[in-house]
Order: structure tokens, then C-alpha cells, then sequence
């Protein structure tokens, strides 16, 4: 599947690049958001991922604007220190996109997905860190099922969570097709649902293994503190556990005693009808942007 960014227009919209200046984005992913600030006329270009995949389809996607561009090797939580190893102390605006990309879920051997088997690892830095398997063989039974319930917000986590530790007993859960099936016959059958059974728990083992929730409160008020007075952060989120972090840290920013931004989306912007029906995978998408008070 072609990568999408989602919500390209309102992102735009939002974080006004046709004013020139230096954006940041947090989650480069394939480059697709940060080609669109730059042909909307942002002067210059900062990209992180984790993903070395996806940075190398990144450069691809951004060789036309040369060294107005520089993409970093690193985890969006390092956001910060990337800034201060380059000495900017305030960006015209920022941009982080928490999802995970369609090159992940589609590309072989990643292990986001359920829709192939493969190898159970999820790990979007794959340079390093514990993959899904490993976790799985090791944690105990209570880890497992608070683990799927925490992150994937599943009413069955002790019922999935008691046959991943049975299963394991006589062979190893070392890919998503094998997940998968436990999970699926561990949920109580209740006629037609949208989703897939499996879903909930994938969701939340792959957001174990990459921390995605670890530290997004202080990752958001570092970004609100580089920005310069009048710039914007804006956030794509796609899940509610991410979207509620986003709201509350940029709420608390807002009404803290020397208000450090001003919130402008109280509701967060959702994806138009014919965007969904473009990419159905923009559907989850939840947009929040703050502005830096002078």
C-alpha cells in the first residue's frame, strides 16, 4: 500500500510553513509531511525516526531540497538533545505524527501486522530492544495480561494472557500468526465485529516493545519550550491512550501559572469523509495543535 500521510491540509493549515522558518518532525516516517511543510514554503527541515527503513525512503523522498533538510537516526524522545547537539534553541514549528506508518504494517518480516506470518518482533528501531517474541517468552502471566490490558484496553487480557503461558509451556510464540490464533480463540465469539479479535492485543504489545506512551508528556512540553512565541506544535494521534497524554500535557501547559502555550484545537480535528475513503487507515486519526504564548 501506497504511504499517505494523514491529514496533510489541516497539518498545513495549523502550522503555517508558507511563513518560512525551521520545522522539526519528531516521526519523519517516509518523509511525506515534511515534503509538504517544505513545498509550502518552510525553509528548513529537521526528520527523526528510529525507523532506519523508513529514514533511508525519507531521503529518497526529500533528496529534491538537498542539505535544507537533515534527517537523524534517533527515537522522538530525543528530540531535544538533537536540538541542542545543533545548537537551536527555537523552531518555527513542529510536527509529530505518533502512528505507525503503512511501510511498517506492510512491509515483510516487521511483525506489526496479523494480516501475514512472520516473525513476531514489532520493534520499530530494530537495531535494538526486546522484540514481541521475547517479551512474550519471559514475561510472567500477570505482566502479560496487565501488559494487553493497559495498552490494548482488552476486557479479556487474563483469558489471552492464560493461554499465551499455556501455549508457551510446550512451544515457543515466535510469530503473529500463532499470537494471533490464541487470541482469536481465547475471546469469546459474539457475532460480526469490525475489528479483528487480535487487534487490541497486537496494539498493545507493539506499544510495550517501542515505549510509544514512555515520556510523550515530557517529549510535548520540551517541543512547546523550543518553539518560538507565535509558532505551533501539532500532533497526530491514533489511539485514545496517546490522545488522552496529548490532551491533558497540552491542557496542563496551557493552565499552568505562566501559561506556556495556548491550545487551539479544544476538540480534537478529525480526518474528512473522502480522506477516509482515500485511506482507511486515517480513520483512528486525531489532530491536536497548541500555539507558544509570547
Amino acid at each position: 500500500m501506497t504511504h499517505l500521510p494523514v491529514m496533510t491540509a489541516e497539518v498545513l493549515q495549523h502550522l503555517r510553513p508558507e511563513q518560512g522558518g525551521l520545522f522539526v518532525d519528531c516521526t519523519v516516517g517516509l518523509g511525506g509531511h515534511a515534503r509538504a511543510l517544505l513545498e509550502a514554503g518552510a525553509t528548513r527541515g529537521i526528520g527523526l525516526d528510529r525507523d532506519l527503513d523508513a529514514l533511508a525512503r525519507a531521503g529518497e523522498t526529500l533528496a529534491p531540497w538537498g542539505d535544507r533538510v537533515e534527517l537523524v537516526h534517533a527515537d522522538f524522545r530525543a528530540v531535544t538533545e538533537v536540538l541542542d547537539r545543533r545548537q537551536i534553541a527555537a523552531v518555527d514549528g513542529a510536527l509529530a505524527d505518533l502512528g505507525v506508518s503503512s511501510m511498517q504494517f506492510d512491509a515483510p518480516g516487521r511483525g506489526f501486522s496479523f494480516q501475514r506470518d512472520e516473525p513476531l518482533d514489532m520493534r520499530m528501531d530494530r537495531s535494538q530492544g526486546d522484540t514481541a517474541a521475547d517479551f512474550v517468552a519471559r514475561a510472567s502471566e500477570v505482566e502479560l495480561a496487565d501488559t494487553i490490558f493497559q495498552y490494548g484496553e482488552e476486557r479479556f487480557s487474563r483469558r489471552i494472557a492464560r493461554a499465551l503461558v499455556e501455549t508457551r509451556r510446550d512451544v515457543p510464540v515466535t510469530s503473529t500468526g500463532q499470537l494471533a490464533a490464541i487470541v482469536r480463540r481465547s475471546i469469546p465469539r459474539r457475532g460480526y465485529t469490525r475489528i479483528d479479535p487480535a487487534t487490541r492485543t497486537f496494539q498493545a504489545l507493539r506499544i510495550w516493545v517501542n515505549r510509544e506512551l514512555e515520556g510523550l508528556d515530557r517529549v510535548l512540553e520540551g517541543l512547546a519550550s523550543r518553539l518560538r512565541a507565535g509558532a505551533r506544535l501539532a500532533v497526530i494521534t491514533f489511539h485514545s491512550l496517546e490522545d488522552r497524554i496529548v490532551k491533558h500535557t497540552l491542557r496542563a501547559l496551557e493552565h499552568r501559572e505562566a501559561a506556556l502555550v495556548r491550545v487551539l484545537t479544544k476538540k480534537p480535528l478529525v480526518p474528512a469523509e473522502d480522506e477516509v475513503q482515500r485511506n482507511p487507515r486515517a480513520r483512528s486519526a486525531k489532530l491536536r495543535v497548541a500555539e507558544r504564548m509570547a
